[in-house]
């Protein structure tokens, strides 16, 4: 009888380890984040290499607490180190108690990097992969930094505004919500009609809500499309096209809130914020980038915040 009772308990724990683990069970396993509040760089293995990825912890994290986190990509020719001082994200991380995870990108641009966006640009033979790269930031990220994977969060400026877009297109289940600032798409523009996105190069597998911001005398990324062959279609088409992806078809409502901000939704899960006196930049940094003029009548950080917890 004991050898039987061994058995069965044997097999009892065999068959519990097969079982995968859910989002809940995982996120409850304990950790221990060796790394300290403030500003830091990790390293990620990748193909063989390790790339140093910047990262903040918030002020008042304990080592074992399991924090959201917001994946912040930089735009063309910056760094994530570039970016984390851009955004103005360290003082909202503290605030809102996240984590905040700024990678740089794969191409050498200027004094910084771009990103491999599928479909955007034609990258040199042997270039990584930005995609499963970013897919690793988060694996690394989940491990090592004790963030809950159930809480993962994007957001990108201008060139990581479309990198974020694609990587919710191509790994819908590694994001929670995403937050494109002057950057948002919904795959490339369709050759046959480049007005509006090519549904071929974007079908996630599960809805992933959206929320973005974007100013109307912006040059770089133009709000009613156009401009560079990668850009096109026009933000509002961007928007639409993941409300379709999400399965809502709701009609736009688009809502004043001050005298240069109007807040454009499809429902809870597809809004955004369109600035009639914002240019090429992040609403409500402190000191403007050259790109054209700041708003400082909303603030995207807060509001992006506000957006995702609501989706814990």
């Amino acid at each position: 009888m004991r050898k039987l009772a061994s058995a069965l308990i044997a097999l009892s724990v065999c068959a519990l380890a097969a079982v995968p683990a859910s989002p809940a069970s995982a996120t409850s396993l304990t950790c221990r984040r060796t790394l300290g509040p403030g500003e830091h760089t990790i390293s990620v293995p990748f193909q063989g290499r390790d790339f140093p990825v910047t990262v903040y912890v918030p002020a008042r994290a304990r080592p074992a607490d399991r924090l959201p986190a917001i994946l912040n990509l930089h735009g063309t020719q910056s760094t994530g180190a570039g970016q984390l001082a851009y955004s103005n994200m360290k003082q909202a991380a503290d605030a809102d108690h996240y984590l905040v995870l700024a990678p740089s990108g794969a191409l050498p641009a200027a004094g910084g990097f771009a990103w491999n966006v599928p479909g955007v640009v034609t990258p040199p033979p042997g270039a990584r992969d930005d995609i499963a790269f970013l897919g690793r930031v988060i694996t690394t990220a989940t491990s090592e930094l004790c963030v809950d994977r159930t809480r993962i969060y994007g957001t990108g400026y201008s060139g990581g505004g479309r990198m974020i877009s694609a990587f919710a297109c191509q790994r819908p289940q590694r994001l929670a919500a995403i937050a494109p600032v002057a950057g948002l798409r919904a795959g490339r523009p369709d050759p046959a009609d480049p007005t509006r996105p090519d549904p071929a190069s974007c079908s996630p597998a599960r809805p992933v809500p959206v929320i973005a911001f974007h100013g109307r005398q912006d040059t770089t990324n133009p709000y009613e499309g156009g401009g560079s062959e990668y850009w096109r279609y026009s933000v509002p088409a961007a928007l639409h096209r993941w409300t379709e992806l999400n399965h809502y078809r709701a009609r736009p409502r688009a809502t004043p809130l001050t005298s240069g901000v109007t807040r454009i939704s499809y429902g809870r899960n597809a809004v955004l914020y369109a600035i009639a006196n914002g240019g090429h930049t992040w609403p409500g940094r402190p000191i403007d980038n050259g790109n054209g003029p700041v708003t400082h009548e909303i603030d995207a950080n807060r509001l992006m915040w506000r957006f995702f917890s609501g989706r814990s």
